[in-house]
């Protein structure tokens, strides 16, 4: 283990092993060195690595805080993708964003995902969700124009829930969802709109959305900051054994193992 993963390790442990929560100060970097036993510059180079996966944030002359909480997307849950996030502190209030609605041609992905020729025309509607000034969530949906042959601009402009207005004006729900997740770093269109490096990864979920009869309706995509959000898909129980909130470790301590005493471990000798 180099320097600097170990002293990476450290402070997430500090952060679950003590409780802290999103604004709790961390140790100084001054601090964190003599307490792993390594060099500032390792311990610099582990809270850039930290900062760039979302879990501190450093404010110049201020200190190196615990990063806010991570959103709350249950992708599985039927209807508006608003009513599938959730933060802290429950339901989050997002503002929209209409960047483009047109009608085109569709790829042979989207055709094959939605049982059309290739040729058959579709509207393709692309939203920006952001959580104040921060983009959140960019997404796209594709309808066939042979069953939604028209759209209301100004309720997709305001937010308004795409389902809720297939479901009050052409009666499609989604019955069924089938949806696939990919991590990869964003592309040109995700990074300009989302605000990311080239470095950093998304997380995008494409589906289809089926509706009673078995009429695919919607073929979406939905792109998120990974380091943004927790993902929490349940079954069909009413069961919740596993909370989405829950940050705490997961892991097992021998019976009658001491606790560690992170001040005397040896670290590695190579940066």
């Amino acid at each position: 283990m180099l320097r600097y993963q170990y002293v990476y390790d450290l402070v997430v442990s500090l952060i679950e092993e003590q409780g802290l929560s999103e604004g709790d100060q961390l140790p100084s970097t001054a601090e964190l060195a003599e307490l792993a036993g390594v060099s500032v510059i390792s311990v610099r180079r582990a809270l850039d690595e930290l900062a760039h996966s979302g879990k501190i944030v450093r404010h110049q002359g201020v200190g190196t805080f615990v990063a806010p909480q991570r959103l709350v997307s249950e992708p599985s849950r039927p209807g508006a993708l608003l009513e599938t996030l959730k933060g802290q502190a429950g339901e989050v209030a997002l503002d929209t964003e209409l960047m483009s609605m047109l009608v085109g041609i569709p790829s042979a992905k989207h055709a094959a995902a939605l049982g059309i020729d290739a040729g058959q025309p579709v509207w393709e509607i692309c939203r920006l969700r952001r959580l104040g000034s921060t983009p959140k969530v960019l997404e796209k949906a594709v309808l066939p124009l042979s069953l939604v042959p028209s759209l209301d601009e100004s309720r997709l402009a305001d937010g308004d829930s795409l389902y809720g207005f297939l479901a009050e004006r052409y009666g499609f729900t989604d019955d069924f969802v089938e949806q696939a997740f990919e991590v990869d770093q964003p592309n040109s269109w995700e990074r300009e709109h989302l605000r990311l490096t080239a470095k950093e990864n998304v997380v995008r979920i494409r589906g289809v959305s089926v509706d009673a009869g078995g009429v695919a309706f919607d073929s979406f995509q939905q792109t998120y900051p990974a380091h943004d959000f927790v993902f929490y898909v349940s079954g069909t129980s009413r069961q919740r054994l596993v909370e989405p909130n829950h940050s705490g470790p997961w892991s097992v301590r021998p019976l009658g193992a001491p606790q560690p005493v992170r001040s005397e471990q040896t670290a590695p000798s190579s940066d």
